[in-house]
């Protein structure tokens, strides 16, 4: 079990297509891999693309929904059920961390394929309570990375911090049906120079992510999948250790790499 004294990881997570959360492809073994590297945490704080709301707000309950948000999936995708504990404790500490920014304690939304479909691989036993944050659309990005600066301190306290989107997310561009397919050059190119800043440490470029240029903008036609990327970049410390223990590419638009900041 992690105690106090066990700083946990912050990990942001390429999620890609729902269906990862089925079978056991390369995905979900690295991301099962993952879970057995850790200690124990205390609970997760998610902060997944798929709460993208006009508010701040931190889930709540004790008994937190599975929430199937998506559509034109087979029905045993909509029958996966992720039965993980919320904390509520935890989301009052996320409350009083955040203050004096209004933070809603929500009772209603619960853990959308965002979170659920890399946690049933990485905590498949879905015995480690686990919160939400919802993304506010209506900040600047440096805001987000300033809220993973806020919440730094959980990973002290026993909570693993999880972003979880993708850092190259076009959809409009999106090969369905024709797998394995080659990478689009403007996002490995992209996904590339992300890499290289985060290895070098350099924060500012990877907040303004939009002077990156045209592959950024390819790459990130919307924020939504970017933005758990900064406040996991926010939650890092100088001195941890960076590592992607999951790379690849999907449907030649869509980064399942995955960044890893402590160990």
């Amino acid at each position: 079990m992690a105690t106090a004294k066990t700083r946990l990881p912050a990990i942001f997570f390429g999620h890609g297509n729902p269906m990862n959360a089925l079978g056991n492809n390369e995905f979900g073994q690295a991301w099962a891999a993952i879970g057995a590297s850790l200690p124990r945490p205390r609970a997760v704080l998610c902060i997944s693309a798929h709460w993208y709301i006009p508010q701040l707000a931190v889930t709540a309950m004790t008994k937190p929904r599975t929430i199937h948000d998506f559509g034109g999936f087979p029905r045993e995708l909509f029958a996966v059920e992720y039965p993980a504990p919320g904390d509520p404790a935890l989301a009052r500490e996320v409350q009083e961390l955040l203050a004096p920014l209004d933070v809603e304690l929500d009772d209603r939304w619960g853990l959308d394929h965002g979170t659920w479909s890399v946690l049933c691989h990485v905590f498949p036993q879905a015995d480690v309570p686990v919160i939400q944050l919802s993304i506010d659309e209506t900040r600047a990005p440096h805001f987000h990375y300033e809220i993973g600066q806020r919440l730094r301190p959980l990973r002290d306290a026993g909570v693993l911090i999880a972003g979880s989107g993708d850092i190259v997310h076009n959809l409009h561009a999106y090969a369905w049906g024709r797998h394995p397919v080659e990478s689009y050059d403007w996002a490995s190119r992209f996904e590339s120079r992300v890499r290289d800043l985060v290895e070098a440490r350099e924060h500012a470029p990877l907040i303004d992510y939009p002077s990156l240029g045209k592959d950024a903008l390819l790459s990130v036609p919307t924020p939504e999948h970017y933005l758990p990327l900064l406040y996991v970049l926010g939650a890092a410390h100088a001195d941890d250790a960076i590592s992607f223990p999951v790379e690849g590419m999907d449907g030649g638009s869509v980064s399942m790499l995955a960044v890893q900041f402590g160990d």
